[in-house]
């Protein structure tokens, strides 16, 4: 069976990046649920920072040794395996899988026996000693995570493969859905706590054991906290639904898996000599975080709650605008690679740009204009006050500067990684990984009021983080024009500066609606400024000539009809 049988073509890639586009969307609705539910319960406060923290650890040890390291890697040699031997190619997935099981689970062991020592260190310097032994102890209970994850990741790359796409995208929404019930089911499960006065080592632990159900969470009041070992059981038992999901699909391709601890099985070598500049480069974007964390936990409490949610409503937008087309577009880069069709290669590539810069640009433009409303709507409850909503838009609009850059990186890095190529991202992802933290030590002192959560330093850190990643984009662009030639550089500034057009033009109409519109409350706002940045957009593209006005729009009416 040839790679050319698994590739694709441009449309129905972007067939296929719709399945994913909802897979995405379903789990960044699902994310605002999950957020939605913490920010009631906890606040901008001592506790969700410590949470959010928490998440570091076992998140960046899964991306590093199990998540997309392995996936970019495993996937252009898997194809290449089994365009030669069928039978091949699943020893070789049966070997990958066993060995990187084995690793995960030795480490996240080790990881967890030494959180105590690590926390302090990298994590939280700037906690209280009891703030850190309960981001610890969190670390802890989410390593499970790592191990599950580390089959489960590999799965969703081999179905992927073979073009199986919707169930890795119904995967996608599991994480949430295991936190959402940490959160509501979990955390009223165990027994509650009264937390008295403000920070002490029993506020800690009495914020660590109370109830969730009792959504008075304010330390400096003395009032019941609650559990935030909900969510990280939660945690554990997204990663088990992650798995489980997935699992009918490997009957339809006829997979062949097995327990096959031996590195020394042919390809093993190929993926781990790909893998290594790739977890490099995966480190370097989990070192990005960490600092974050670092330089954030210094500020004033409620600055890493609103930066992290921030970010996550800037990832639920590249979820749905890059994620979708990257992974969909991805397995047919490698089959063609496999082929050596660059000419194909060049044009399922160019096409997928075309569609992610289509959306990024009136997305970022989009956050800035509506993201304050948007953020009351979806999280403006319970203990989540005003100046939290206020610190997060003030985040976000920093972030979405760096939406198109974000959403570029999906495509280009996994068009190097089809080309077995590992390391010039990488290289490039350390250059920028490095400019990031200098900028954001320099940002952090001029952007912001120390004092003021709602207009705090921490928006500093976004707009570090957006400038490199616009930049990185770029190179990235222009090292791989370098080595495959012209990907139809005129055709697609001209679709640039079309798009930059429209999007002003929409952006503009929407400031000004907003205006009409905000005596009426903020979900009217969300919705009347949405349905009129929509329409003024797709207007103009199409007025514009912008073939992806037209395009995009029947693929969705197909899907959903579908």
């Amino acid at each position: 069976m040839s790679s050319s049988t698994f590739a694709l073509s441009n449309r129905q890639v972007m067939r296929a990046a719709v399945v994913m586009l909802f897979g995405f969307a379903t789990s960044g609705v699902l994310g605002f649920v999950r957020t939605a539910v913490l920010g009631a319960t906890f606040g901008t406060s001592t506790a969700l920072d410590s949470f959010y923290a928490a998440q570091r650890l076992p998140e960046a040890l899964y991306v590093l040794v199990a998540g997309g390291a392995l996936g970019s890697s495993f996937i252009p040699v898997f194809a290449r395996f089994r365009a030669q031997d069928e039978a091949a190619g699943w020893r070789l997935a049966s070997a990958v899988m066993t060995c990187t099981t084995l690793v995960a689970t030795v480490l996240a062991v080790i990881v967890a026996l030494l959180a105590p020592q690590l926390v302090p260190a990298i994590l939280a310097p700037g906690q209280p000693p009891d703030v850190q032994a309960l981001i610890a102890s969190l670390v802890q209970v989410m390593m499970a995570t790592v191990a599950i994850f580390s089959i489960s990741g590999l799965l969703m790359g081999i179905l992927n493969a073979y073009q199986l796409f919707t169930l890795p995208a119904l995967a996608l929404s599991m994480n949430n859905i295991g936190l959402i019930i940490g959160a509501l089911v979990f955390a009223r499960a165990l027994p509650p706590m009264y937390v008295p006065g403000f920070v002490t080592d029993a506020d800690i632990y009495g914020l660590a054991l109370g109830s969730a159900h009792h959504r008075l969470p304010q330390l400096m009041l003395g009032t019941l906290s609650a559990n935030v070992y909900g969510p990280a059981l939660g945690a554990v038992l997204g990663a088990l639904l992650h798995l489980l999901v997935q699992l009918p699909g490997l009957p339809r391709i006829g997979a062949r898996l097995r327990i096959l601890p031996d590195p020394r099985v042919p390809g093993v070598r190929d993926v781990l000599l790909l893998m290594g500049p790739r977890v490099l480069g995966l480190g370097v974007v989990q070192v990005n975080f960490i600092v974050n964390a670092a330089l954030s936990s210094s500020m004033i409490e409620g600055s890493y709650t609103a930066l992290t949610t921030a970010f996550t409503l800037m990832f639920f937008v590249l979820g749905i605008i890059a994620q979708s087309v990257g992974a969909a577009v991805f397995p047919t880069l490698s089959a063609l690679s496999a082929t050596a069709d660059y000419d194909g290669f060049k044009e399922r590539l160019t096409g997928a740009l075309r569609g992610v810069l289509f959306l990024a640009i009136p997305a970022t433009v989009g956050l800035v204009v509506l993201g304050e409303p948007v953020i009351t709507v979806l999280f403006e409850h319970g203990a989540w006050t005003r100046e939290s909503t206020q610190a997060t838009a003030w985040a976000l609009a920093f972030f979405a500067v760096g939406v198109v850059g974000f959403a570029a990186l999906e495509i280009l890095s996994r068009a190097f990684y089809a080309l077995s190529d590992t390391r010039t991202p990488v290289g490039v992802g350390v250059v920028a990984m490095v400019a990031n933290i200098a900028l954001s030590l320099v940002f952090i002192r001029f952007i912001g009021d120390p004092n003021d959560l709602s207009r705090g330093p921490f928006a500093g850190l976004a707009l570090a983080n957006a400038v490199t990643t616009l930049v990185e984009a770029l190179a990235l662009w222009w090292l791989l024009r370098r080595r495959i030639g012209s990907m139809g550089d005129r055709a697609l500034a001209g679709i640039t500066l079309r798009l930059l057009a429209a999007a002003g033009i929409m952006g503009l109409v929407v400031w000004l609606l907003l205006g009409v519109l905000e005596p009426s409350g903020p979900l009217l706002v969300v919705a009347g400024g949405t349905a009129a940045g929509a329409v003024v957009f797709f207007g103009l593209a199409t007025l514009f000539g912008i073939e992806e006005a037209r395009s995009i729009p029947r693929l969705l009416a197909a899907r959903i009809r579908a």
